[in-house]
């Protein structure tokens, strides 16, 4: 068998099992409507569009063949990709923008990391380097460039308690300050997804490098998903996560559609 007919054998087998069901997809993202909350900053700073739909025509006069709309949002809302571009850590790395980063790097294993009990107890619940190496005692090492995904489910709640607000601003959990730039210099993540609205936690503008999550992952060229939905659905290892966003020139991120891969048996 040449080198050629046994990828095209392996392309037919991977089709085949997602045929079949053998390889099962899961779809990790919220719908994106109107009355998806977005991410609050201080007011000092700019704040992102929430996301608008218009309708252009529906069958009807407008256009008797067709539907479409219009639509308006930030390029972080929903469940969305970080481009390292998106903080000042990672401006002037090279492809670092939705329309440079590249294509293989929107495919990539997953370990998903269950907070589910800590998260519910302590909204505030921050996820450290020991409770990701006490996982690896049962789960394996992580792989090199695999996403480090912590699963919360805080995407089931409703959008008051998903947005958790207080006046010291949202509570929702995230990853410790330290984990991040372990993470990636220890296990070569590509990037860190979360359920909440942020891959930081709520209270992340409070910590000595504010949003530390977003400035050692996106200033070592990694990226973030927001707003995730369904990890309980992943194996702790072995699901492939797709997840590109749209190829915006010089864009921050975009809302996504992200899907998994998880084979059967």
């Amino acid at each position: 068998m040449t080198a050629e007919t046994a990828a095209s054998a392996g392309l037919a087998g991977f089709l085949e099992g997602i045929v079949t069901g053998r390889i099962r997809v899961v779809d990790l993202t919220m719908t994106l409507q109107p009355d998806f909350p977005t991410i609050v900053l201080p007011p000092e700073f700019g704040q992102s569009w929430p996301f608008r739909m218009e309708e252009i025509s529906r069958y009807d006069h407008r256009g008797p063949f067709c539907y479409w709309n219009n639509f308006a949002c930030g390029e972080h809302t929903g469940t969305h990709f970080d481009a390292p571009i998106h903080w000042i850590s990672g401006k002037d790395l090279p492809q670092n923008a939705t329309d440079t980063i590249p294509p293989e790097k929107f495919i990539a294993h997953a370990c998903v990391i269950d907070c589910v009990d800590a998260a519910a107890g302590d909204p505030d619940y921050l996820l450290t380097i020991a409770d990701v190496e006490a996982w690896e005692q049962r789960h394996g090492r992580i792989p090199p460039r695999s996403w480090l995904l912590m699963r919360t489910d805080w995407s089931r709640r409703d959008w008051t308690g998903y947005m958790n607000m207080a006046e010291d601003g949202a509570h929702t959990p995230g990853p410790h300050p330290d984990l991040i730039p372990w993470a990636v210099e220890e296990r070569d993540i590509i990037g860190f997804g979360s359920e909440a609205v942020g891959t930081d936690a709520g209270q992340a503008q409070h910590f000595p490098v504010p949003y530390p999550c977003h400035y050692h992952a996106h200033g070592n060229n990694r990226f973030g998903l927001p707003s995730l939905t369904n990890l309980d659905k992943l194996p702790p290892q072995g699901a492939v996560l797709i997840t590109p966003p749209l190829k915006i020139r010089d864009g921050s991120g975009s809302p996504t559609r992200v899907l998994a891969l998880v084979e059967e048996g």
